[in-house]
C-alpha cells in the first residue's frame, strides 16, 4: 500500500475523535440518557461503547504490529453496556478519551513502516485481519455510530 495512502487513512481514523466530540457537544444528562426508540441504545450507551470499542481496537492494532499472529478477542458489547455505573459515567469525559486515545494510536501507527500494515491478528469470531484493515474497520465503526448519533440528537432536541 503507498504511503500517501496509508497516512492518508490514519488521518482519517485520528480526525474521528473530534467528530465524536462534536458530534456530543452541548448534550444535556437527559438528552444523554433518552432513548426515543424503544430498545434502541440512548447517546450515552453509544458514547460508551465507542470508547470502549475504541481501548479494545487500539489494544489489537498494537497487538498486530509487535507480535506475531495474535489472538483478538471479541468482547459482549452489549454485556458491556449493561455492567452497573455506565450511565453514570461522563459521556463527554467518554468522547474525550477516545480522541486522545486515536491521537496516541495514530502516532504509533505513523511511525510504523509500510510492510507494518500487511500484518495481521487472528480474531476469534472474524477470522484473519490486517492492520489496514483494523484502521477500515474502525472508522467506519464509527462513522455508523455518527450517523445513529445524529439521529438520535434530532429527536432529543
Amino acid at each position: 500500500m503507498e504511503r500517501k495512502h496509508l497516512e492518508s487513512k490514519i488521518d482519517t481514523y485520528a480526525a474521528g475523535g473530534k467528530l465524536l466530540i462534536d458530534a456530543y457537544a452541548g448534550l444535556t444528562r437527559a438528552q444523554l440518557l433518552a432513548v426515543p426508540v424503544p430498545g434502541t441504545w440512548s447517546l450515552q450507551q453509544i458514547a460508551i461503547h465507542l470508547f470502549d470499542s475504541d481501548l479494545i481496537a487500539s489494544d489489537r492494532m498494537k497487538r498486530i504490529a509487535a507480535m506475531e499472529h495474535p489472538l483478538l478477542i471479541g468482547y459482549d458489547e452489549s454485556a458491556f453496556g449493561r455492567l452497573p455505573g455506565t450511565n453514570e459515567l461522563d459521556a463527554h469525559q467518554a468522547c474525550n478519551i477516545f480522541a486522545q486515545c486515536r491521537q496516541m494510536t495514530a502516532t504509533i501507527l505513523r511511525s510504523l513502516p509500510n510492510e507494518s500494515f500487511a500484518r495481521y491478528g487472528i480474531h476469534n469470531e472474524a477470522g484473519k485481519v490486517t492492520l489496514a484493515e483494523m484502521i477500515d474497520n474502525y472508522i467506519e465503526h464509527l462513522n455508523g455510530h455518527l450517523a445513529h448519533a445524529a439521529k438520535k440528537r434530532a429527536m432529543v432536541s
